[in-house]
């Protein structure tokens, strides 16, 4: 035998004793074939079998439940193990018949492949739809496969999820935002082509990527096999939000809650429960597992941050194999869990799902650039999902500068440790810079100067008109600077405890903090080192104010991203009651933050200019880019002050939706959109025309703009001083003649675009509809009219014109009627509405008396409340017969048995008759 040969027979030996071990970690017993016993444990490991003829020897074949199930293929280490995947497939295919009889095959084979060096480990599942090797850190527990295999037999068709994910049902689009949808699609599709084994979603803040990850999680452990999720939080006190969010999701089709059919819970100390179907915890808590380590169940800032200095090593830990999760998700880590952390991602035998509002460099390699849905933060807010912001700098000259104290001054130090205070002398001249403010050196001066600056302008500049403080979280460099500040803006705006707290990892009771934080009246501002740095909800939040530098682009926008929620309009005034709707938020910088490279512009980049002439120059095509950001950040702002009737109304006279627009004007400043447009020889002026069109050749949507815009601003003006000229009672006829010139003038001029002045002022069949005449009063309610029923009505009176019927109260929109048709002529007498109908009714039933037609009390009792509804929304239909007060009566079956089959021809009579 050659001195080669003997070495590497030699070293195939060392590799052999290394799989012995690692299968016998794994729960499998490793015989020799000579003291074969299939009854010594479910997972037996038999070495060196003879195939059938031709197909050589196999170092190991795997029994599980006593039936042969795979082969492993032994190589030294160094040799690479795809170029020997031939080898260990024959051994799979050329059983010997007294094997075969105790086998379990597909197509004729074994189903698990192995090939390993000792330090290296490949597996082929011959189940999976295209079976192909992929790497793993351990073999598998013979439970696993046991488990893989009751699968293939209760699903041959797909036994595993690499099948299932390939015919997994329609997704339920209704609660889920577009963003959502592609971002849910993204990763199935990833998952069913398999040419990846991770998957990125990049989601900007506050965009849903929880429920979106919750919602997958349903999917796949529903219907695509998955066995168990580890979702991985940045800290431990967002396992509680995210536990929430699972606890809180209604499932499609029953609407049973997600924690009503699978288990959801936090890793703690006792360590991973057998039950759980989904697993929450930070990635330094599952390395502690995997270590042999107990975790604790309460937070501990100092385990949850620990990011250590080189990438850590992972060692097989039986309680937690690597086949414990098919599927991880790690929702806007820090990016040290792509770098430092992935041996711990690594570990698992799962398809790794990225979250991120802020993938890097690192992210993207991480993820093998398999990006499978992009959402920015710009999109987000053309979508209404967010909010826009606005910048408000702060410069100070210590905060630029630093300062300087000179030698004998006594100041007082404070121990880090104690907090302790006591007053020394300085023996030498100290000079700080601005980076040593708040680690070395704390200037009450300059967080004082910066606070009251904030104080003094914040209802003036920042939120003009605004008396109550906005909801304001500040960042602070340390915990010590934290506490500081707390106690300066307790000072500095005269306030008590109640206002301002600090919510640190070090404070007492932060979680109830955090919560009151959200949803008290009383406290306005809150003070943070990272705890609400990223991942928590607070949606009111309006002021983000850094009082720190952030060095990465990242870690910004996730910090940024605090402010961008949007809120219900009486949510948000149940705790901010001086305001309306929340239509953006603003960083106060007083450390230069946003004046890194990584600090991207808020859509709103030109300043005072006004809607108007962003409008007008989108009609000419003038716009620049800046003002399209600018305008379709306007847009955004003016939707979300609209009402739901509103928003309709403006769609429609866009005739596609105001999103779409909106969308379309963030797309085309979007830098990435005009890099591909000018990489196929387009200009980014064409984009941006392009983008501007719906608007440019849509006069009447810009002035339906305007009108709407004025209907929902209204200035207060806090500098004019008024002076009484007189008081006394005049009759004005003039002011009431003018209102009714223009009310004539205004039906003229839009007849032809209100459809409840065509219909009224036309001879024909056809009737305006309650949604008609509604639409009509909306149009003239807006400024510079401002009307309504009342006010053209009161100037007909006050001109002296006959009036009929009950005129005393407030005029009924279906009034609008009367008042057109006697504007134009077509009535002689300006008669109430209800009034007119009402008679018409009388004379309508003494034609049918007069015919010979009765009607008994019950059936007066339905033509009566038919009326009544004609009278106040000029309209009837048999809907309406299953509303109140004729579901008193049984409803549309009531009106069918008391009026008879006729019940149909009767409304039709009456809405002709009536209303015409």
């Amino acid at each position: 035998m050659s001195n080669e040969l003997a070495e590497r027979l030699a070293a195939e030996q060392r590799a052999r004793v290394l799989i012995d071990l690692q299968l016998a970690a794994a729960g499998w017993v490793v015989q020799d074939k000579s003291g074969l016993n299939l009854f010594a444990a479910q997972g037996v490991a038999v070495r060196e079998v003879t195939m059938a003829s031709g197909h050589g020897r196999a170092d190991y074949l795997l029994y599980v439940g006593k039936k042969a199930v795979g082969v492993i293929e032994a190589k030294p280490q160094g040799n690479t193990l795809s170029g020997v995947e031939w080898q260990s497939a024959m051994y799979a295919e050329g059983l010997p018949a007294e094997v075969r009889l105790k086998a379990l095959t597909v197509a004729g084979r074994l189903p698990f492949v192995f090939e390993s060096s000792g330090s290296e480990l490949h597996f082929t599942n011959g189940f999976d739809p295209e079976p192909r090797s992929r790497a793993l850190f351990h073999f598998p527990r013979p439970e696993t496969l046991a488990r893989v295999l009751r699968d293939a037999e209760a699903d041959p068709a797909s036994p595993t999820w690499r099948g299932k994910v390939r015919s997994l049902p329609e997704l339920d689009l209704a609660r889920l935002r577009p963003a959502q949808i592609k971002a849910v699609r993204g990763i199935e599709h990833s998952l069913a082509q398999q040419r990846y084994k991770r998957s990125l979603v990049q989601m900007a803040t506050g965009a849903g990527k929880t429920y979106t990850a919750v919602t997958e999680s349903y999917r796949l452990l529903r219907h695509g096999g998955f066995g168990r999720v580890l979702f991985l939080v940045d800290r431990n006190n967002l396992a509680d939000q995210t536990l929430a969010e699972f606890q809180d999701y209604s499932t499609p089709g029953d609407g049973r809650k997600f924690t009503e059919i699978y288990n959801v819970d936090k890793l703690t100390k006792a360590g991973l429960l057998a039950s759980s179907s989904v697993v929450i915890s930070t990635i330094q808590r599952v390395f502690r597992v995997l270590q042999g380590d107990e975790v604790p169940d309460v937070d501990d800032p100092n385990l949850d941050g620990y990011i250590p200095d080189a990438p850590v090593s992972v060692s097989y830990n039986p309680e937690m194999p690597p086949e414990t999760f098919d599927l991880v998700i790690v929702d806007e880590a820090h990016r040290s869990i792509y770098g430092v952390w992935q041996g711990v991602l690594k570990y698992f035998d799962a398809h790794i799902v990225g979250l991120t509002a802020t993938p890097g460099k690192q992210t993207f390699g991480f993820f093998e650039q398999n990006l499978v849905s992009e959402y920015t933060y710009q999109e987000s807010v053309a979508d209404l999902v967010n909010v826009d912001f606005d910048v408000y700098r702060i410069r100070t000259e210590i905060s630029e500068q630093g300062s300087q104290i000179e030698r004998g001054t006594i100041v007082p130090k404070v121990d880090r440790r104690t907090r302790a205070q006591r007053l020394e002398a300085l023996e030498d001249d100290l000079t700080y810079t601005a980076k040593q403010l708040d680690r070395a050196v704390t200037s009450k001066s300059q967080i004082r100067t910066v606070l009251e600056t904030f104080r003094d302008r914040l209802y003036t500049e920042i939120f003009p008109g605004r008396s109550t403080v906005p909801k304001t979280l500040i960042f602070a460099k340390d915990d010590a600077h934290a506490e500081e500040i707390v106690t300066l803006v307790r000072e500095v705006f005269g306030k008590g405890n109640d206002f301002a707290a600090k919510i640190t990892y070090t404070a007492r009771d932060s979680k109830r903090q955090l919560q009151a934080f959200r949803t008290s009246p009383t406290l306005r501002v809150a003070v943070t080192v990272d705890m609400i740095a990223t991942g928590t909800d607070v949606k009111p939040l309006e002021c983000v104010f850094f009082l720190r530098d952030v060095r990465s682009g990242q870690y910004f926008e996730q910090m940024k991203g605090r402010g961008a929620r949007t809120i219900a309009a009486a949510d948000f005034q149940a705790v901010t009651p001086d305001a309306e709707v929340k239509t953006r938020f603003v960083i106060l910088d007083a450390v230069g933050v946003t004046e890194h490279a990584f600090c991207d512009a808020p859509l709103n980049r030109v300043h005072g200019v006004g809607m108007k002439k962003l409008l007008d120059k989108a009609a000419a095509l003038t716009l620049t880019e800046d003002e399209t950001a600018t305008l379709a950040s306007r847009l955004a702002k003016l939707e979300l002050n609209l009402t739901d009737a509103e928003r309709t109304e403006l769609d429609s006279v866009a005739g596609r939706s105001m999103r779409e627009i909106v969308r379309g004007l963030v797309d085309a400043v979007d830098p990435d959109t005009q890099i591909k447009h000018v990489a196929n020889n387009g200009e980014v002026q064409e984009l941006l025309d392009r983008a501007i069109e719906p608007i440019a050749a849509n006069p009447e949507l810009r002035t339906r703009i305007l009108e709407l815009r004025a209907t929902h601003d209204r200035v207060i003006d806090e500098v004019s001083r008024d002076i009484l000229l007189d008081a006394h009672g005049v009759v004005d006829t003039s002011r009431a003649q003018a209102l009714v010139e223009s009310w004539r003038d205004y039906l003229n001029e839009h007849r032809a675009e209100i459809t409840a002045i065509q219909i009224l002022t036309e001879s024909g069949d056809r009737r305006a509809t309650f949604k008609d005449i509604q639409d009509l009063a909306n149009r003239i309610a807006r400024p510079p009219r401002n009307w309504t029923s009342d006010i053209i009505w009161n100037a007909y009176g006050a001109l002296g014109v006959q009036v009929g019927g009950n005129v005393a109260g407030h005029r009924k929109l279906t009034d609008l009627v009367s008042l057109v048709r006697y504007a134009v002529g077509a009535e002689d007498e300006l008669v109430p509405y209800a009034d007119r109908v009402k008679e018409r009714y009388a004379g309508w039933l003494a034609q049918q008396q007069q015919a010979g037609v009765v009607f008994t009390d019950v059936q007066r009792w339905w033509l009566d409340r038919i009326v009544s509804v004609i009278a106040a929304s000029a309209e009837f239909s048999t809907q309406d017969l299953d509303d109140a007060p004729f579901t008193e009566r049984g409803g549309t079956e009531g009106a069918l048995r008391d009026l008879g089959d006729n019940a149909g021809v009767l409304i039709d009579e009456l809405n002709t008759e009536l209303t015409g």
